[in-house]
């Protein structure tokens, strides 16, 4: 309660700033805010690199062995501390600080019993002597097992991860098997002589020492360890390499198809909608006043397709954040493609998306002053503040509910509550200020909306339409094509997100990106067209609806995902069904504001074209 008390206070006060910064950035400010920004984005990108590299060690140096986290192997959303299992529990249990990537990945790093000296040689080392497993242990450790529990350690900042067990099946009618624990952990570590570095580590269970375990036994074990050095003439730490030559072959292939499928595409419907729309402005240039009443089609639009939209606030909001998406993504496939920044790792990727999205809320705020300055809006602080909250809301309210149920497993995906706080500062003092610097920026240097045609001050009279016209078919009509472009892709990002791979091939989602951009721009303005035509001049939303519809398809093919997928139970369904819905609104965001922004080019420019009153 006190700590709520206190986020209230430090956000009051932040917004009590709010007016004050919007009414005295200037002009001259703008300069040094470049130069502050630029130095900003440096500090971050030497902060996140700090630590990439790995140790250089001596000959008999201690190398630090952590242990870290376990869970079903399916559900990668479902870890547990390391030491919830009665593998040579210490009494004291020591851990380590982390990162807030590691944190925001659920790792809970402490000590381990490992004494691994560099380059030396050990043979059936007891981790922690000789000790007896009660009814209760054992059984944890058969559910463990049935389970297909993993666990995750961290030599010296790799992380090697292999099975506590196995099941083997004894009759299939009825129904028996066996679970056995494996006892006996062989490391292969492979370092270059030169330079004294760990490139890799291999973990290998020993399948000659294994111990039948029963729910209802009491044990006595001896968990054993083996350490073999091996030199490699190798400079570049281990990554994973699960994206093999022919897995390679196929993303290049998906990617080769989806540059056909664009350039068909494109060409397919500009060919049509440009020589339909070259008829249409040859015809409506000829018309000459005694002709105006046989005027039909979308040029009889002219004095109502500019139109102020309703909820002018929420669409500009929309714009503004759904801008700020596109650049994050494209600042952190950019940072992947490029090795700026080491992303192979899921918590240097968490880190760097946390940052990135605190340092871009400026463009968020921009765009959507800059909107609502061109629609005349006067209500700057609710545009302001709705812009700011539009995502971080529902994603605090998602992120309550993931850690809700993360807190009643015992989970580590839970979020200690100095993390928590770290991140609201985080949006406090660096998010919310920089959205209104931006929006500050944006109501400065934009200017009012001129719209090319007049317009009338009664509303046209829309005619009946069909239910073709409603924003869901919209969304239907404008996200197939680019879920077309995209499906193979995504299995790969499905196939990263929820599971144990670690993608290192951004430069081929930048390169599906940027298809994806052009392919929802493009089915964004055919349908805005033939909208027109149909003389319905109700644009703004549908053409945001319209690019954003690709997220009904990305929240089917979550659905075909899970039901193809090993993923169970409960705490793993909260947390893929949380990420799927805040994915789901990030592309409806980003590839709204797209195809909003492809059709307003395209509808200022056939108005510009034609003679209007």
């Amino acid at each position: 309660m006190v700590m709520m008390m206190t986020m209230m206070m430090m956000m009051k006060m932040v917004m009590t700033m709010i007016p004050t910064v919007i009414v005295r950035f200037t002009h001259s400010e703008l300069s040094s805010f470049r130069q502050r920004l630029s130095l900003i984005v440096v500090v971050i990108i030497l902060a996140l690199n700090d630590g990439v590299c790995g140790r250089k060690y001596e000959n008999g140096d201690k190398v630090s062995v952590y242990v870290n986290k376990v869970g079903p192997y399916s559900n990668i959303h479902e870890t547990y501390h390391y030491y919830t299992l009665p593998l040579c529990r210490p009494s004291k249990v020591v851990h380590k600080s982390l990162s807030l990537g590691q944190l925001l990945e659920g790792d809970r790093v402490a000590e381990s019993s490992y004494r691994l000296l560099f380059g030396q040689n050990a043979s059936l080392v007891s981790l922690c002597g000789p000790y007896t497993l009660s009814s209760d242990d054992t059984a944890l450790l058969t559910k463990a097992i049935e389970e297909d529990y993993y666990f995750e350690l961290l030599i010296d900042d790799i992380r090697v991860q292999s099975f506590v067990g196995y099941v083997r099946e004894e009759e299939t009618f009825p129904h028996k098997h066996s679970t056995f624990l494996f006892t006996h952990y062989i490391f292969r570590i492979y370092y270059n002589p030169k330079s004294q570095e760990i490139i890799s580590v291999h973990l290998q269970m020993d399948p000659e020492r294994i111990i039948n375990v029963a729910s209802d036994q009491i044990l006595r074990i001896d968990m054993l360890y083996s350490v073999e050095w091996i030199t490699t003439n190798d400079v570049e730490r281990s990554k994973n390499t699960f994206f093999t030559g022919q897995t390679m072959r196929v993303q290049w292939m998906s990617v080769f198809n989806s540059v056909l499928l664009v350039i068909f595409l494109v060409s397919f419907i500009s060919l049509i909608v440009a020589s339909v729309l070259r008829r249409d402005i040859q015809k409506y240039n000829e018309i000459t006043d005694d002709d105006l009443f046989l005027e039909d089609g979308w040029k009889t639009l002219s004095m109502d397709v500019f139109r102020p939209p309703p909820y002018i606030n929420i669409l500009c909001a929309v714009l503004g954040v759904g801008t700020q998406f596109v650049v994050l993504l494209v600042l952190i496939l950019i940072f992947g493609s490029t090795n700026v920044v080491n992303m192979h790792r899921h918590e240097m990727l968490n880190t760097v998306v946390v940052v990135c999205y605190a340092v871009t809320s400026g463009v968020a705020g921009f765009t959507s002053a800059k909107n609502y300055r061109q629609f005349e809006g006067e209500l700057w602080i609710r545009n302001v503040i709705l812009t700011s909250c539009l995502f971080n809301v529902p994603m605090f309210v998602v992120w309550s509910i993931n850690n809700t149920v993360s807190w009643a497993y015992y989970s580590t995906q839970a979020l200690p509550y100095t993390t928590v706080i770290v991140l609201l500062l985080l949006w406090l003092f660096v998010g919310l200020p920089i959205t209104v610097i931006g929006a500050s920026l944006g109501r400065s240097l934009s200017s009012k909306y001129s719209s090319p045609c007049r317009i009338r001050n009664i509303p046209r009279q829309l005619p009946s339409f069909g239910y073709s016209h409603n924003l869901f078919c919209c969304a239907l009509l404008g996200g197939l094509l680019p879920f077309i472009s995209i499906s193979v892709e995504l299995y790969y990002i499905f196939a990263t997100v929820w599971g144990r791979e670690e993608y290192t091939l951004y430069y081929i989602l930048l390169i599906v990106f940027v298809i994806l951009m052009v392919v929802t721009a493009t089915s964004t303005v055919s349908l805005i067209y033939f909208l027109l035509k149909a003389e319905d001049y109700r644009w703004w939303w549908r053409s945001v609806f319209s690019g954003g519809g690709l997220a009904i398809f990305i929240f089917l093919y979550g659905l075909h995902f899970l039901h193809s997928s090993y993923m169970s139970g409960f705490l793993q369904i909260t947390q893929y069904f949380s990420h799927l819905l805040l994915i789901c609104y990030i592309s409806f965001l980003s590839l709204g504001t797209v195809g909003f922004t492809a059709s307003q080019i395209f509808v200022r420019f056939i108005y510009s074209s034609v003679k209007t009153d």
